[in-house]
């Protein structure tokens, strides 16, 4: 896993094209007049799930990690906790579905908070349980870009 601010983006352009497109994307697009659309940046290898939505409370959400694609998840405005753990050390509660590209988890985690104008990258080895309030549910505005391994 990866958390930073995507002011520092270019720091991880060494991950690769597909890294560089995406950091690119978040930082060189209006997202004030966007919400709730799927774009594509490049095709299939890179795409974009922007969101508004209501933050949950942690006990309604559940641990999840893909294998097909890296998540690059930012901040548009808003705030919310995202956890974090090895998928290792969690215990599987729904086979994983290549349809939907997503395998789901139950255990403990570790836990950071997302502010506007921050990201974090999750691997394929990174459950990740995105989405919660972090005092009491708040609309927040994410883009969630998609980089296919």
């Amino acid at each position: 896993m990866i958390f930073d601010s995507i002011d520092n983006s270019e720091t991880y352009y060494g991950l690769g094209e597909k890294f560089q497109k995406a950091f690119e994307y978040i930082k060189n697009t209006d997202f004030s007049k966007i919400s709730d659309a799927k774009i594509e940046i490049d095709g299939d290898n890179i795409f974009a799930l922007v969101q508004k939505y209501n933050t949950k409370n942690p006990k309604n959400a559940k641990w999840e990690a893909h294998r097909k694609y890296i998540d690059v998840q930012c901040m548009i405005s808003g705030a919310e906790n995202i956890g974090f753990v090895l998928s290792d050390y969690l215990d599987i509660t729904e086979e994983y579905n290549e349809e939907k590209d997503v395998e789901f988890y139950d255990g403990l985690g570790d836990f950071v908070q997302l502010n506007e104008g921050e990201f974090a990258v999750f691997f394929p080895n990174d459950a990740h349980k995105p989405g919660l309030h972090i005092k009491e549910s708040e609309l927040v505005h994410k883009v969630v870009v998609k980089v296919r391994i």
